[in-house]
């Protein structure tokens, strides 16, 4: 029998669970305030740009919103989420990302009402976001593109054409396009790439660690394969013919990543790309834009595309950010229409421009903004950053085959990329699944 799994259960070795300490909390006050907690944007000027935005609400409006913007550095705004949750006071409105919606899923105000109309608008929404944003069949927070960033492979343009004659402008260049330009672009491809790469001295640069980057990169390839560990029930899957293919495709790649792949953290790649020691990295623009400002000369070589094809599609790493409403909020109707208004498409344009293109909005319909076609060097780095519809790609969590309670530990366990650190340090295929069933049996008890 399958022990039934509560989320509070699984949260316990969740990413922001036990024992977190209260921190001093102002409550929102009157009718006509608002107060929000929003992730601290580390491109600069995005701050700034999201004042601006509230403020003309907030003038046009009436209501007096303090925005308050929370480090990811310490664990800030998970830390003080958590406290506000168990004191129930705190700000109206939060920025939830990753797993966090459903962990505090009993704490937030459905917004169906608001998803319905965005939906309508803008079209459907992937699965990506409704995973993440979703729980008990009903929406508790919306999408935003505010933080949402791809993993997508950013690689040397000369590298590639030098060691493998691949150029990547012809596979996806600065303009719309067909998927027929990028079908040799598939795991296989990338494997012959990386050997040649490796060969010359520049390795993919992919870390195995129990970090969000290695989570993506090898969740993803896992999702290009089908390579499921549970099913949506919650059973385990591992010993199943797609996760034995993946790890065969691990097992040849692995040969060929950097003598400390196992010991990377989510720096690791970015100093690699930078340092110009690595001739592919998967993550959002915020390698390529040190290296614009550190090293210019490998910025203007660097190219941003999507993930290769599997036999199941063509995964694109994604971490999606949301903006919720406290139950105990103090003013939920104005929340709501501030959210309308953050969640609209003129919104999410004019604060994306202004972080140059890193955020990415959650509707296939808002893949055309300007700002991906302007930024440079060299012009149309990031063109092919946000999903086009010739990418014939989709964002993906890496988890989302099974229940979130689940996900969530494989997630903080980094279960895939463990797999994976197994092979490099020489054991079987077996052993290393053997390994992740036991902890997948542990998750369910």
């Amino acid at each position: 029998m399958q022990a039934k799994i509560t989320r509070r259960k699984a949260l316990r070795v969740g990413a922001a669970a036990a024992a977190l300490p209260l921190v001093h909390i102002r409550t929102a006050g009157a009718a006509g305030k608002l107060t929000c907690a929003l992730w601290d944007h580390w491109v600069p000027g995005g701050n700034d740009a999201m004042r601006k935005v509230v403020a003309a609400w907030a003038d046009k409006n009436k209501v007096d919103v303090q925005v308050d913007f929370l480090t990811a550095i310490g664990n800030k705004i998970n830390i003080t989420m958590a406290a506000e949750a168990q004191a129930k006071t705190g700000h109206d409105i939060y920025a939830f990302d990753m797993w966090t919606v459903h962990e505090f899923a009993d704490s937030l105000v459905s917004v169906d009402d608001l998803m319905k109309t965005f939906i309508s608008k803008y079209g459907k929404i992937g699965r990506a976001y409704e995973y993440l944003g979703k729980a008990n069949g009903s929406w508790k927070a919306i999408p935003v593109a505010w933080g949402s960033a791809p993993l997508t492979p950013c690689a040397r343009m000369s590298m590639f054409k030098k060691y493998a004659n691949v150029d990547l402008q012809a596979w996806f260049p600065a303009h719309p396009s067909t998927p027929e330009a990028s079908k040799d672009w598939t795991y296989d491809t990338q494997l012959k790439i990386a050997e040649a790469c490796a060969k010359a001295g520049y390795p993919f640069g992919f870390g195995c660690g129990q970090t969000t980057d290695s989570n993506q990169t090898w969740g993803s390839m896992f999702g290009g394969f089908g390579a499921d560990l549970v099913d949506e029930a919650g059973n385990i899957t591992v010993d199943s013919d797609n996760v034995k293919e993946a790890m065969e495709y691990a097992q040849r790649m692995v040969p060929f990543l950097p003598n400390d792949t196992v010991s990377y953290d989510d720096a690791s790649n970015n100093r690699a790309l930078i340092s110009g020691k690595s001739a592919m990295i998967y993550n959002p623009p915020s390698a390529w834009a040190v290296a614009k400002r550190d090293a210019p000369q490998i910025a203007e070589d660097c190219w941003t595309f999507p993930n290769p094809r599997g036999p199941k599609g063509r995964m694109v790493p994604m971490r999606p950010y949301f903006f919720g409403i406290w139950s105990f909020a103090q003013n939920q109707s104005a929340a709501k229409e501030l959210l309308a208004y953050l969640g609209s498409r003129e919104q999410m344009e004019a604060l994306t421009t202004a972080v140059s293109g890193y955020d990415i909005p959650p509707y296939l319909s808002m893949s055309d903004f300007k700002i991906w076609e302007e930024v440079e060097p060299p012009k149309g780095v990031v063109y092919n950053y946000p999903i086009r519809p010739w990418h014939d790609a989709e964002y993906y969590v890496t988890g989302w085959s099974g229940p979130p309670e689940i996900g969530v530990l494989a997630w903080n366990r980094g279960l895939i990329p463990t797999m994976v650190s197994k092979l490099v340090a020489g054991q079987t295929i077996k052993q290393a699944t053997d390994w992740a069933k036991d902890e997948l049996e542990g998750f369910r008890r």
